[in-house]
């Protein structure tokens, strides 16, 4: 650690011991933009035998348990650090120099247990309903939905799953060791609008090593340090997979896609259907070209949306359309079961043009060709006049040949 660098995190820890009560949430609002206090920060987490961990992990709990908002997310910021330093330090057994991460992060966990009256929370989930679109889904896009005496009965009803409440530990052991961190990342992820850029690309990072430490991949990635296996459970991949589809849009396309593809590694070998679940439907969603890195703002996932308007085509098969196309079809078979004895106008196609294309003047040709086809036309309805007189004649002696038999 460079002599620099360790110059602003002792200034930064006499800094908030010195400060007034009524001038915390001032310096709160400046402290997330002192970036070299963040970076310092980060680079004595990454030495677990520094002297100065002790107090820095001190007072990122002094930050959490204020009633100052922004005090809690700063220190929030470091979690996905802090995790994977007790992780490393662990798998090399040293756990004399994981002491301090190891309060801090049952010190954050048991506070986030607990409401202000020192009750156990529960937290409550609502799962909403396929049947009611939503900025994820669409209802038509799933397919025709059954609707039967028991779907309608629940149609509309919310389903809460609730979370708790969940025991204290005053330590962290093999057997509760991810549960604790699986809700701290819980914890995480609820503020994940709220994380800057680099805590972003340390979880990316923090969810690779840790899926490759052990395994073959590791030497393609080229990470050094820890070279045993760290266990891991499905829960806390899921939580970790959270985190990874968030920075996907939001700057960090590269780290991300690189842990989504090592978490998808781990997955498969451990044999979670959860993570495996999950990482494969994001990975299906990504779009096919890489989204850069936007430093200015966040990038979006475009969804459909429920138009105002009807989707009903014009065309639709309805029963009225049906009934018209029925009605029509019969009046077309009535139509050809008609006598032939009425005769049948036919009007010949007169033609304009001469055999060569061109079109004909106006001297005594065209007009010898139109008197002609006035003639013709002539004959032809004198025809079928006589005919359907013929025939209205032959219909009356039918009718009365029939009217006297009666």
């Amino acid at each position: 650690m460079l002599t620099i660098e360790k110059g602003v995190v002792e200034e930064w820890l006499s800094e908030f011991k010195t400060l007034p009560e009524a001038s915390i949430s001032s310096y709160s609002a400046n402290l997330k933009e002192k970036t070299s206090v963040v970076s310092a920060l980060y680079e004595v987490i990454k030495e677990p035998q520094s002297e100065l961990l002790e107090p820095v992990c001190h007072q990122l709990f002094e930050f959490y348990r204020s009633r100052e908002e922004r005090l809690r997310q700063f220190t929030l910021q470091f979690l996905p650090e802090l995790i994977w330093c007790y992780l490393s330090v662990t798998a090399s057994r040293d756990l004399q120099s994981s002491g301090c991460i190891e309060a801090l992060l049952l010190s954050v966990y048991n506070l986030e247990i607990m409401d202000e009256d020192g009750h156990s929370k529960i937290l409550s989930f609502t799962i909403p309903s396929l049947s009611k679109p939503s900025v994820y889904h669409e209802p038509s896009s799933i397919g025709s939905m059954v609707l039967t005496e028991s779907a309608l009965s629940q149609h509309g009803l919310a389903r809460v799953v609730y979370s708790g409440p969940h025991p204290q530990r005053e330590m962290l052991t093999a057997q509760n060791r991810f549960a604790v961190l699986s809700f701290l990342l819980l914890c995480y992820n609820s503020a994940l609008n709220y994380m800057p850029p680099v805590s972003l690309r340390s979880l990316c990072q923090m969810s690779s090593r840790l899926c490759v430490c052990g395994y073959p991949r590791q030497h393609a990635r080229k990470y050094t340090g820890v070279k045993s296996r760290i266990p891991a459970s499905s829960e806390f991949i899921v939580q970790l997979l959270t985190g990874i589809y968030y920075s996907f849009y939001n700057g960090e396309w590269d780290a991300a896609r690189r842990a989504l593809d090592d978490v998808l590694y781990r997955a498969q070998l451990e044999l979670f259907p959860e993570p495996l679940l999950i990482a494969n439907a994001i990975k299906a969603s990504l779009p096919q070209g890489s989204i850069k890195a936007n430093k200015e703002g966040t990038k979006c996932i475009q969804v459909e949306i429920t138009p105002s308007t009807s989707r009903i085509s014009r065309n639709a098969v309805t029963s009225m359309s049906i009934k018209g196309h029925r009605w029509k079809r019969h009046e077309q078979a009535d139509t050809d079961n008609e006598p032939s004895d009425f005769g049948t106008l036919v009007i010949p196609e007169i033609s304009v043009t001469s055999v060569s294309g061109e079109r004909t003047g106006n001297g005594e040709k065209g007009r010898s060709l139109t008197e002609n086809d006035a003639q013709h036309i002539q004959a032809v309805q004198e025809h079928s006049a006589d005919h359907r007189t013929e025939g209205k004649a032959v219909a009356e002696l039918r009718r009365q040949k029939s009217t006297l038999q009666i």
